[in-house]
């Protein structure tokens, strides 16, 4: 009878990030960032039916790169959480703090058991606030950790570049104009350093507009209204973006 090989934890727990790595790699970057009256999700997605960006609560957001079947499953479940939490207790106790944590034990779990494979995904969780200072942005890796951000997140296959690029271009109080054409810029760069065209038509765009009279404030942003934002120049094409916000359908 062989005796079998033995491998270290560290070395096993090392190979388990390498594979969850290399599976959020394969897939396309997309980027969170606040502005002066919310947070916008900003991604590259050809598909019109499988999204990366969802509502979880009234103001609340998810943001997922990686693969589709486990982050579905993971905003599935966050919005079963969030809806029992509200109606068991009051809506206001439903928070992306509280939400993350969620996430962050079943990532954690799942990482560290040897008998499933680590999800290979990166999630979000935004909640906007009342002032941009109550914004909350929470990245979560596939190991199950809590990163609080602040103005602006990038996950996906080239998110260390991407948040490179935001990090020195994102500043406090960008319109929505401004703040949409910033991380398209961003999301346009490839590895290389080239850039290359992303059309309207392969962008998913969603926000969580504070201005919105709605107790519901998320919202995606599309067709007309969308390349009008794009072709927005300076502060003319802001006043227009939080009425339209609330007009466009999805």
């Amino acid at each position: 009878m062989s005796t079998p090989f033995y491998v270290s934890p560290q070395q096993q727990m090392a190979d388990r990030a390498e594979y969850a790595r290399k599976g959020i790699a394969r897939g396309r970057s997309l980027v969170v960032l606040q502005f002066a009256d919310g947070i916008v999700f900003v991604g590259e997605n050809p598909s019109r039916a499988l999204h990366k960006f969802s509502e979880i609560y009234d103001r609340i957001g998810f943001a997922a790169a990686g693969k589709y079947n486990e982050y579905e499953n993971l905003r599935i479940g966050g919005v079963r959480y969030a809806d029992l939490r509200g109606y068991t207790y009051d809506r206001d106790d439903v928070t992306a703090r509280g939400l993350a944590n969620v996430y962050a034990q079943t990532l954690g779990t799942i990482f560290s058991s040897a008998a499933e494979k680590p999800y290979e995904v990166e999630l979000v969780v935004a909640e906007v606030g009342e002032t941009r200072e109550g914004d909350q942005l929470y990245r979560l890796p596939h190991d199950g950790s809590i990163v609080d951000e602040h103005g602006s997140v990038a996950v996906g296959g080239n998110a260390e570049q991407i948040s490179s690029y935001l990090d020195q271009r994102h500043r406090d109080g960008m319109t929505l104009a401004e703040a949409l054409k910033l991380a398209v810029q961003a999301l346009s760069r490839d590895t290389n350093g080239t850039e290359r065209e992303i059309p309207a038509e392969r962008l998913e765009v969603a926000v969580l507009d504070r201005t919105r009279p709605q107790k519901r404030k998320f919202k995606r942003i599309g067709g007309r209204q969308l390349s009008r934002l794009l072709g927005a120049e300076g502060d003319g094409g802001a006043e227009e973006t939080a009425s339209e916000t609330s007009e466009d359908s999805e």
